[in-house]
């Protein structure tokens, strides 16, 4: 006789594309329900103003006391705070809208993918955050501090406020962006697409690769550039060393669900 084969996780999980569709308007529906939201709560408290007042602190510490920004463009006044208002509620959003894609794909998942999913949400949400408190509380005070003490004493700085948001708004991004190093070096060793061993070896490679990118996205100034490329070499550490702890701890559940999804062998006639 043969033993009973245990049925695969996932079978009979699979649904019509159709029912895909559905599923997809529903969650980005979803996301447009959390940026909303996120747009009334800002817009009610701090508002838009306040916003961009706190987003200018650290230019302003480097200009005459009674120097403010500009606002060269007729609609600036009004298109300025609306982005750097969609901006913050984009990332207050974050963790729900990486929620909702998570949501999307979990029943195509194995039960311990599912619980790796979680815990990286929470990590590359953190990370972007802890990118973006870089950026305002230490990147752009010292950036600024470096480019006006090249300034001539006849030149009075007072920048355009469209240019300077742009140009912090780019640099949140690269920096959220590159602070999720350790989840990308995570999701390539837990997912068998690149050895531990082989980004071990990258290392030096990516040291080059690092400065390149900073080199590209942040402004020319050495400070900035500085900022970006040595916490993304440090972050690439961070990522192996998470990932060598991760694997170690994934092998067993592994080894659980090859155990479930794998049929038994029949028992031979005897």
């Amino acid at each position: 006789m043969s033993s009973t084969n245990p049925a695969d996780e996932l079978a009979g999980t699979e649904q019509p594309f159709v029912q895909h569709l559905v599923e997809l308007r529903d969650r980005l529906l979803y996301c447009l329900y959390g940026l909303m939201t996120g747009l009334a709560l800002l817009a009610i408290w701090p508002g838009p103003s306040r916003l961009i007042d706190w987003v200018a602190i650290p230019i302003r510490a480097h200009m005459p006391v009674d120097a403010k920004l500009i606002a060269v463009g007729v609609f600036s006044p009004f298109f300025v705070p609306l982005k750097v208002l969609m901006m913050a509620a984009f990332l207050l959003a974050l963790p729900w809208l990486m929620y909702q894609m998570w949501a999307f794909v979990a029943p195509g998942l194995y039960q311990h993918e599912k619980r790796f999913a979680l815990p990286l949400i929470v990590l590359g949400s953190a990370l972007a955050y802890l990118g973006i408190a870089f950026v305002q509380f230490l990147v752009l005070d010292k950036m600024f501090a470096f480019i006006q003490a090249f300034a001539p004493a006849s030149v009075a700085a007072t920048p355009d406020v469209a240019s300077y948001v742009e140009a912090i708004l780019s640099l949140y991004l690269a920096f959220a962006l590159a602070f999720q190093v350790p989840v990308v070096v995570l999701l390539l060793v837990r997912f068998n697409m690149v050895s531990l061993e082989k980004l071990r070896a990258f290392r030096g490679y990516f040291i080059v690769v690092a400065f390149v990118i900073a080199a590209i996205v942040t402004p020319p100034d050495v400070i900035s550039q500085l900022s970006l490329a040595v916490p993304m070499c440090l972050l690439y550490e961070v990522g192996l060393w998470a990932a060598r702890w991760v694997q170690g701890r994934a092998k067993p559940a592994d080894a659980d669900d090859e155990a479930t999804s794998t049929p038994d062998k029949p028992d031979d006639a005897a």
